[in-house]
């Protein structure tokens, strides 16, 4: 049986990379993969898939809240690759499962785990509660060596708890943070949460 793949990290940890890589090696093998992501995601082009590293592929499919997928585009498709997992709706979510299940096409979602308030976003949500296989892209944390566990969030240039929780940006808006660094950084006793 197909497999739904949550691959979970920070800001920073090449997430998109690591998605563009393996969509090249199914693409190297002969093998059809489709690139999906949220519409919503417009940092680098409306329907581009793009890592900080510069590497770039156009988006196949862009996915609404309420998207019905398209299963029949799927059937001669070897992998779904999602980034931005964490933006998609559960009900979305949900439907990736069903390709796995219905069509046997291993679905790979890319994402955050929490925002920049430490809380879970919704679809990632969903696929810790339903994925098969959860695995953690791990990078250092911005201030220090530990290991980066947070997305810590800049106004201004200062680091802020305030504005929406969807609230696009790359290094110059969200940096990778340790516990310890997360809590400091924002001045706050790490007990605060």
């Amino acid at each position: 049986m197909a497999k739904l793949y949550f691959r979970y990290g920070t800001v920073g940890s090449a997430k998109t990379l690591n998605l563009l890589a393996v969509a090249h090696n199914y693409q190297q093998q002969g093998k059809k993969v489709l690139l999906v992501k949220p519409a919503l995601d417009t940092r680098f082009g409306f329907a581009h898939i793009r890592s900080r590293a510069g590497l770039e592929k156009p988006a196949d499919v862009l996915l609404h809240p309420d998207s019905v997928l398209p299963f029949a585009d799927f059937e001669a498709c070897d992998c779904l690759l999602v980034d931005e997992a964490q933006f998609l709706s559960p009900a979305v979510i949900d439907q990736l499962r069903e390709v796995t299940r219905r069509l046997k096409v291993p679905v790979i979602c890319y994402g955050l785990r929490t925002d920049f308030r430490t809380h879970l976003f919704e679809g990632a949500r969903r696929l810790l509660e339903i994925a098969d296989a959860i695995e953690e892209i791990k990078t250092t944390c911005n201030f220090c060596n530990r290991k980066a566990i947070f997305n810590l969030k800049f106004l201004n240039g200062q680091p802020s708890l305030e504005g929406p929780t969807i609230d696009l940006g790359a290094e110059e808006k969200y940096l990778p943070a340790c516990h310890a660094c997360y809590w400091s950084q924002l001045g706050l006793d790490e007990n605060s949460a």
